[in-house]
């Protein structure tokens, strides 16, 4: 249930790759974090001859796999609900173009299907069950994304922590002391404050992001 506040790299993983220009230090492959298995995967796609695109995604479909600090891919970070749902996104830096999944479901692989909204659609986003639906047309995989590891920590949020935290306001019953449903307070009252961010560190940070540079 932690809010995952995007934060820029604290921590960089660089490896570098044999080219023929005099700094011999491009291109590079860079993820956020230490899933350096990601990285690697990054750069294996490469030796392989794969593009920077197949670098990127086979760096992110890595750590999906691997459920990366259980806070990429399936099996972590459940809703409120207890449903696991996946966001990705991917930017070519050549032509510009993107393409974007949110909130969806039952697929494992998101950042191929961010790819696949870029390359075969002119949609930036795909969002819930139409991200989904769109996913199984490009014919990847129905699957669960729910595992015993995130069903504790959705039944330990909801039955021991009385749901807390959460990011509701402004609501009935008090957000900060039980569960919902939740109905608004009256409009005319005061809104409740947000309050501080939470400090960035393992728990709260952004997920996983890649850069290719190649000059």
């Amino acid at each position: 249930m932690e809010k995952r506040d995007v934060m820029f790299a604290a921590i960089v993983i660089a490896c570098m790759l044999p080219t023929s220009t005099s700094t011999g230090s491009l291109p590079l492959v860079i993820n956020t974090w230490t899933f350096l298995n990601a990285t690697v995967a990054a750069v294996a796609k490469l030796h392989e001859g794969g593009t920077y695109l197949d670098a990127v995604v086979a760096g992110g479909t890595k750590c999906e796999v691997l459920q990366c600090d259980h806070s990429v891919g399936y099996g972590g970070s459940p809703d409120e609900k207890g449903e696991t749902t996946l966001d990705a996104m991917i930017m070519d830096g050549v032509s510009h173009d993107v393409g974007a999944v949110g909130c969806l479901k039952n697929i494992k692989n998101a950042i191929g299907v961010a790819r696949a909204v870029m390359e075969h659609t002119s949609h930036t986003l795909l969002v819930g069950d139409d991200a989904t639906n769109f996913a199984v047309s490009m014919e990847f995989e129905l699957s669960n994304l729910t595992t015993e590891y995130s069903k504790d920590l959705w039944l330990k949020w909801k039955c021991n922590d009385s749901c807390q935290p959460n990011f509701w306001r402004d609501v009935k019953p008090d957000p900060t002391k039980q569960c919902g449903p939740y109905k608004p307070v009256n409009r005319n009252s005061k809104s409740q404050p947000m309050g501080a961010p939470p400090p960035g560190g393992p728990g709260n940070h952004d997920t996983i992001g890649y850069i290719y540079i190649a000059i």
